[in-house]
């Protein structure tokens, strides 16, 4: 059995981060997933309040250990080097407890540019700021756990866990407001 937790979108907010990794560390988790968007801000979105990316470095370089990464379009080269685990993955194939997830950002794959899935498997992406499940395909599942730093749409700030079969999307203060099991 395992548990995972899986965030998209820090961007760099020094507070946010530091509350998903106490929640991480409450949780019993044994890997935290974080689908791209790391460090920087980017250029369409506001100033996250706690913007304090070398704080941001400091605290997930403590956990690199426990960390698996894929590359968000804001996430760079120069962000690697100072990062201790590999962000510039396009994406990943994970498979636990007989579910296949396709883990990447979204501004490359996404329900309209789909990656190779077969049927079951789970699309998983964040990039939108905006948490979503929803069926598609050939019983397929597309996943957003939404954004920890800069949530959009009136979502909250958020992430998922993941636990036999089912996923909890969960606000920073871990309070559980939706969730999708896996038949």
């Amino acid at each position: 059995m395992s548990k995972w937790m899986i965030a998209s979108d820090l961007h760099g907010d020094a507070a946010c981060v530091e509350r998903l990794l106490e929640r991480y560390r409450e949780s019993g988790a044994e890997r935290l997933i974080l689908l791209g968007d790391l460090l920087y801000h980017g250029p369409r979105n506001d100033l996250p309040t706690g913007y304090e990316p070398k704080r941001v470095i400091d605290l997930l370089n403590a956990a690199s250990g426990e960390l698996l990464c894929v590359r968000g379009n804001c996430d760079t080269e120069v962000d690697q080097m100072v990062l201790n685990f590999p962000i510039l993955a396009e994406y990943a194939y994970l498979e636990a407890d007989g579910v296949r997830l396709f883990a990447t950002h979204g501004h490359r794959f996404n329900r309209t540019a789909l990656p190779s899935l077969k049927a079951g498997d789970i699309l998983l992406h964040g990039h939108t700021h905006v948490p979503a499940a929803e069926a598609f395909g050939q019983r397929n599942l597309y996943l957003n756990p939404g954004s920890v730093s800069l949530p959009k749409e009136g979502s909250p700030n958020s992430y998922l866990l993941f636990e036999n079969g089912r996923f909890a999307f969960c606000d920073l203060f871990g309070d559980v407001y939706r969730e999708v099991r896996i038949e």
